[in-house]
């Protein structure tokens, strides 16, 4: 397999609720005026705490300094693996699951901390800029790797980087096993044409910047345990979105797409407290159990949790499973 180094430096921001009005006029131009920015990428992400905004040099450069406006110090490099040009089989577990024992599990026993965003295209795991001659130490062994120099893929050797494993290799501590929720929501992971975007846009600017503003009466059936989430990520042209069902169905049906199956996907929310940056292990505390059970799994971090989707079908056995891990860390 090829492992990409992606030519995006990215900074992780959080915005927080009551601040989002002092950034939906930047937040509208990096999401529909792309010929007014030369952003090229960008991930909002909303829950109940925050909005998590990830974006490059120049998406940065629009968020002005504020006490609402959060950034985490490290500037963040993406990786990308590409399995040589070899689609998977519709059988086999697709998302951070693949890449789990990979990428996920040899960086955590390196001390390497790391972001993942899954989207409908593909999934992209952040490492801090400071920490990539261990990464390519890590990994140069399973993968050939190149990064992206001016739209050019380079092959990185061996001897490009030095005495980088030492750097973060000694001491590994044991990952604290966190608590988890499950909440009752039923997701969709989704796509759009970016041609059509203007079509949803009325509706996409009500879900991100409204949702939290005139509450309606809740349903006297609504599920309390239901939380809000909600993503979108424009990423080289690339639209992907994160919704539960209810604001499915407030979209044209006609203009989102998603797999030929239609599946249905449930959360599984990680952290009781907010999880910080510097902890290494957390996503391979949840990857590395679903390899084994070779289920698959997209993987959003946010500024205060991180959040795996799982099928709906396989939420029963991931319950089980996460409930027998924290009860018995060494499972």
């Amino acid at each position: 397999m090829d492992l990409h180094i992606l030519d995006h430096r990215l900074r992780v921001t959080s915005i927080s609720k009551t601040g989002l009005v002092h950034f939906t006029h930047p937040l509208i131009k990096l999401i529909f005026l792309r010929n007014r920015s030369r952003c090229k990428f960008l991930s909002l992400t909303e829950t109940p705490e925050n909005y998590t905004v990830v974006l490059d040099e120049e998406g940065f450069k629009e968020l002005q300094p504020s006490e609402h406006l959060q950034v985490e110090g490290s500037t963040w490099l993406t990786l990308n693996v590409v399995s040589n040009g070899n689609a998977s089989s519709s059988s086999q577990a697709v998302g951070v699951t693949k890449i789990a024992k990979s990428v996920i599990a040899p960086l955590a026993e390196q001390n390497v901390s790391v972001f993942m965003l899954s989207t409908y295209q593909t999934d992209f795991i952040l490492v801090r800029e400071k920490d990539l001659s261990v990464v390519i130490h890590t990994l140069q062994e399973e993968f050939n790797i190149y990064r992206e120099v001016g739209g050019e893929s380079v092959p990185i050797h061996q001897q490009d980087t030095q005495n980088g494993l030492q750097k973060n290799g000694k001491d590994v501590v044991k990952a604290t096993v966190h608590p988890v929720l499950i909440p009752e929501n039923q997701f969709c992971v989704m796509s759009l044409d970016p041609d059509t975007l203007p079509a949803i846009a009325t509706t996409l600017i009500d879900v991100l910047f409204y949702s939290n503003s005139l509450k309606e009466e809740p349903h006297p059936s609504e599920d309390i345990q239901c939380v809000k989430f909600f993503s979108f990520s424009l990423i080289d042209g690339y639209i992907s979105l994160v919704m539960d069902t209810e604001a499915q169905r407030r979209f044209p049906a006609d203009l989102l797409f998603t797999s030929s199956s239609g599946e249905l996907w449930r959360m599984v929310r990680i952290g009781g407290q907010p999880l910080g940056f510097d902890e290494c292990g957390i996503v391979a505390q949840i990857s590395q159990p679903l390899a084994d059970s070779d289920i698959s799994a997209y993987y959003i971090s946010t500024f205060s949790f991180d959040h795996a989707l799982v099928p709906e079908e396989d939420i029963v056995t991931v319950t089980d499973m996460l409930l027998k891990q924290r009860k018995d860390p060494a499972c």
